[in-house]
Order: structure tokens, then sequence, then C-alpha cells
């Protein structure tokens, strides 16, 4: 009786720590999908506002506040902005591959089988 205990004790442990990677892998994905669309939502607008005059008036959201300014403001912001969205991403991903190389490990180590339902 005592076996089966810690068998079945061990068993919820184990399914704590698998349900916690597949959160995780989960929550990153998430990320992942917002800093993909934001660098899309960039990549749009610089591409609308490239070939514009420098002196044009064009309007950018500032923490909630649209502010007046010139396209020739705006296009360095939105570039360094744009270029480090593509760094967040590119780190995002490597921690994904990472935490997904865990898992497996993870799951290879403790003999784990998923049976997809």
């Amino acid at each position: 009786m005592a076996e089966k205990t810690l068998s079945a004790k061990k068993q919820q442990e184990l399914q704590v720590q698998y349900s916690n990677y597949k959160d995780t892998l989960q929550a990153i994905a998430q990320k992942i999908g917002d800093v993909e669309q934001e660098g899309e939502e960039h990549k749009l607008v610089l591409e609308t506002l490239t070939p514009l005059p420098g002196d044009r008036k064009c309007f950018r959201m500032i923490n909630g506040v649209l502010v007046e300014r010139t396209v020739s403001e705006v296009l360095p912001a939105l570039q360094t902005n744009a270029e480090g969205l593509k760094k967040v991403l590119e780190d995002l991903v490597k921690q994904y591959r990472t935490k997904q190389e865990d898992m497996d490990k993870w799951k290879k180590k403790n003999n784990i089988q998923v049976v997809q339902q």
C-alpha cells in the first residue's frame, strides 16, 4: 500500500512539472505572437512613411497621447523600435527552444510519454 501511495505521489509531482513546462511554453509562445504582431505593425508604418517627404506632418502615439511630429522625426524612432522588437523576438524564440529542449530532456529522463486524447 505504501508503494502505491508513493507511486501516486510521484505521478502527481510529474504531472505538476509537466503542466509547468507546458504553461511556460504556452506563455512564451503568446509573447512571441504579440511581439510578431507589433513588429508587423511597425513594418507597415515604416513602409507607409518611408516614401513621404520628411517635412510632412504625422501623428504618433506616445504613452497614450497623440503627438504631432514630422515624418523625419518619427522614422528614426520607428526604425529603432522595429530593430528592438526583432531582437526581443529572437531572444524569445531562443528561450522557447531552450525550454522545449529542457522539457524533452526531462521527459526522456523520467520516461514520460504523452498520450494525445
